[in-house]
Order: structure tokens, then C-alpha cells, then sequence
């Protein structure tokens, strides 16, 4: 009784100690630029030498550094403490997880019907009165799995729709609603993706989402600077500069962390929900109902369980001949990623704008 009872104190102090982490992280409150300030996305990007800097390179290594730590916690009593404490804290969300996704979905829908005149994101106007109206239907229609592939086959539609209007460049700022789509259709047939989880691939779809995003953050810095006028505690006393570039190392490492292992994705989620949160307290329920669909994919992620499907698995990384040799995946996983984003980004955008890339 005794040694059950120090079990879940320290399992307890674990998931405390993490969750003040979490939130002192979230000072950085991480609303969506494009629904609060002017922005122009076909205009010049800062050059890449701008953005592979010396505070750029220092925040991408310390990043790492703390991947590397959160994977060698993992492995100890601590990680396993602090597993169960999230699993003890969540065992209600687990077990209610696609209610979770369709509920809040649902709001969602239903806020737009309310709001009216926007198609899928604040930033994304129309002026039809048949969308609003289509948009309630597919609230309406996550009521029974069945028809969830109605809303599925709605939320394509209004993709396509909204990418015919604002191009793909814009769009690539919201994989996670094609990632939505492919849930709740997979949900409404009780099919996986050949052996993927439905679930595996919103969540794969949320990283990319919010590593796109970030690069974001280096690319456009100064769209967010008017946001500081008004909200100057959000940069913490810090050079404007600096904090945006600080700002999308946070994001895009959270974001990275969400395709590794179990508890790296848990607490990943953890504190990009804390961000999500603060963001909503600062910015109000345009935030609220813009974040609303990632929001509970955050809560979802944090509860799951599974040790399938992602990047690299602890037994991947337990593999070969030392636990060393394979921690070199992290950083090389990462550092591709980066390279992947920032070159994707730079590339389309100079082919479908233009501009130049240095």
C-alpha cells in the first residue's frame, strides 16, 4: 500500500512538474497571425541568409538538445512516471477521444454557421449564403458515425473550394482539415489506411500543418509586429526579431515532437495546447473558434497511448548498437525536416510569386 501510495505521488509530482513547464512555454502566446493583422502572401519573404542566422542556428541546437533530453528521460523511471501520470490524468479523454474530435468539430462548424461570410479559417471570406448553411449540415451530420463521411466529403469540398480562390500556397497553411476529413471518414467506415490509424494520420497531418506554419514566423516576421503594439507583454521583454525567430523554433520543434515517440509527442501536445490556450485568453473567440478542430487534436494526442506509427519509435532508436548511435536519428530527422519546410516554402513560393529565395 505504502509503495503504491509513493507511486502515485511521484507520478503526480511528474505531471505536475510538467505542466508548469508547459505553461511557462506558453508565454508565447501562438495566435494565427493572418486572423488579426494585414498580411500578403504573395509579397518578397526575408532571404534565407536573414533567416539562417546566428540566433538561428543557437535556438535550432538548443532545440535539439532538449529533443535529445526528452528521449533519454523517456527511457528512465522518470519517463514511465511521468507515462502513467499523463495516462492516469487522460483515461477519461482516451476513452471518449472520437466524441472528443466529433464535438469539437461540430462546434466548430457551427460557429462559422454563426459567424457567417468565412470559409473554413477567419482569414478565408466568401459571400455565398449557401456555405454557412452547408457548414451547419456537416455539425449536424457528425452526430451519427454513419454520416460522418458526409462532413468528411464537406470539408473537401470547401478545401477545394478555398484553394481555387486563395491558391495553393495559402492553403498549405491547413493540411490538418484534409487530415480531419480523412478521420472522420475512415471513423464513419471502421477502415484504416493500410494498417495506419486513422487517428495516426490526423496527427501527422497537425505536425505538418504547424511546421508550415512556423516557417511562417521566419518568412514574415514583421506581419506580427503590429500584434505587439497592442499586446507588448506577448514578446517578454524581448527584441521583436529575435522573439518571432525564437517564436517558430518553438513551434516547428513542438510540431516536429509530435511524429516522435510516445511521451516526446504527449508533452509536445501538452504545451502546444497551453499555447493554443493563452493565445485564446489574449486574442479572444476568433482565436477560440479558429483553433477550435486543432485544439482537440491536442487533448486526443495528448491521451493516446499507442507507440505506432510515428517517425521513429523508442524501438527503433533501441535497435542497433547503442543507444548513442542512435540518437544521431533525432537531430538528422529534424535537421531534414527543417530543410525540407524551409525549401519547400522558399521554392513554391518563388515559382508561384516570383520572388527571390537569398
Amino acid at each position: 500500500m505504502l509503495r503504491r501510495v509513493l507511486n502515485q505521488t511521484r507520478s503526480m509530482f511528474c505531471l505536475t512538474l510538467a505542466l508548469i513547464v508547459s505553461f511557462f512555454f506558453t508565454a508565447e502566446a501562438s495566435a494565427h497571425v493572418k486572423w488579426f493583422c494585414a498580411f500578403n502572401v504573395a509579397g518578397q519573404p526575408r532571404g534565407l541568409e536573414n533567416v539562417l542566422c546566428a540566433d538561428f542556428e543557437f535556438l535550432t541546437g538548443f532545440a535539439i538538445l532538449g529533443l535529445l533530453a526528452g528521449f533519454l528521460i523517456e527511457l528512465t523511471s522518470i519517463g514511465d512516471a511521468l507515462s502513467r501520470a499523463i495516462d492516469r490524468a487522460t483515461e477519461s479523454v482516451r476513452a471518449n477521444s472520437d466524441l472528443l474530435i466529433r464535438a469539437g468539430c461540430g462546434f466548430f462548424f457551427v460557429a462559422l454557421w454563426t459567424l457567417g461570410g468565412i470559409l473554413l479559417t477567419p482569414e478565408l471570406k466568401t459571400t455565398s449564403e449557401i456555405i454557412p448553411w452547408a457548414q451547419l449540415g456537416f455539425a449536424f451530420c457528425l452526430l451519427w458515425q454513419r454520416t460522418m463521411i458526409v462532413s468528411a466529403a464537406g470539408i473537401v469540398c470547401l478545401f477545394v473550394l478555398a484553394l481555387l480562390s486563395n491558391g495553393l500556397f495559402h492553403l498549405m497553411d491547413y493540411p490538418v482539415f484534409l487530415g480531419v476529413a480523412a478521420y472522420l471518414a475512415l471513423t464513419s467506415l471502421n477502415q484504416d489506411f493500410f494498417g495506419i490509424r486513422p487517428f495516426d494520420i490526423l496527427r501527422w497531418s497537425a505536425a505538418v500543418t504547424l511546421m508550415w506554419a512556423s516557417i511562417e514566423k521566419w518568412a514574415y516576421p514583421q506581419w506580427s509586429f503590429s500584434l505587439f503594439v497592442t499586446h507588448p507583454e506577448v514578446t517578454m521583454g524581448f527584441d521583436e526579431e529575435f522573439f518571432m525567430r525564437a517564436a517558430g523554433v518553438v513551434e516547428f520543434t513542438l510540431s516536429f515532437g509530435l511524429l516522435l515517440t510516445p511521451l516526446i509527442r504527449r508533452c509536445s501536445a501538452l504545451i502546444l495546447l497551453g499555447m493554443f490556450a493563452s493565445a485564446i485568453a489574449e486574442f479572444g473567440k476568433v482565436d477560440a473558434i479558429g483553433h477550435a478542430p486543432i485544439i482537440v487534436v491536442m487533448l486526443a494526442i495528448i491521451a493516446d497511448q499507442s507507440a505506432g506509427a510515428m517517425l521513429f519509435t523508442k524501438a527503433t532508436l533501441l535497435r542497433v548498437s547503442s543507444i548513442w548511435k542512435n540518437m544521431l536519428l533525432i537531430p538528422a530527422g529534424y535537421a531534414g525536416a527543417l530543410t525540407v519546410f524551409l525549401s519547400l516554402y522558399y521554392v513554391m513560393h518563388s515559382l508561384m510569386y516570383g520572388t527571390a529565395i537569398i
